[in-house]
């Protein structure tokens, strides 16, 4: 029964596809992913999970009467790192998925 061999082998690939996916999510979460505005004055830094690590703001941003400009620059930095961190996270899981018609998978 040559069928059952095919089979094994597949199980052997996609056991070592798993193992590879989960080392490159583990890397993901260990990658510094920086996203700013306002030329620098905001900086938000976000892991490849997509978790907020750091928020540095320069002190000449801070102007007690336009908290909403603040609010803005840390809210443009924030998304910047988080669109930066998801199109990481594409590119690095996509390369599992390139080539592969697996339905149900992603």
């Amino acid at each position: 029964m040559r069928g059952m061999g095919n089979m094994q082998n597949m199980m052997k690939q996609m056991q070592k596809m798993q193992k590879k996916m989960a080392q490159a999510q583990e890397e993901l979460g260990e990658k510094r992913i920086e996203g700013t505005a306002g030329g620098g004055m905001v900086t938000v830094i976000v892991s490849g999970h997509k978790e907020v690590l750091e928020v540095n703001i320069k002190e000449e941003v801070v102007d007690p009467e336009d908290i909403d400009m603040l609010q803005d620059l840390v809210l443009a930095a924030t998304n910047d790192a988080l669109k930066k961190a998801e199109e990481l996270t594409n590119n690095t899981m996509g390369q599992f998925t390139k080539g592969m018609n697996l339905p149900g998978m992603f």
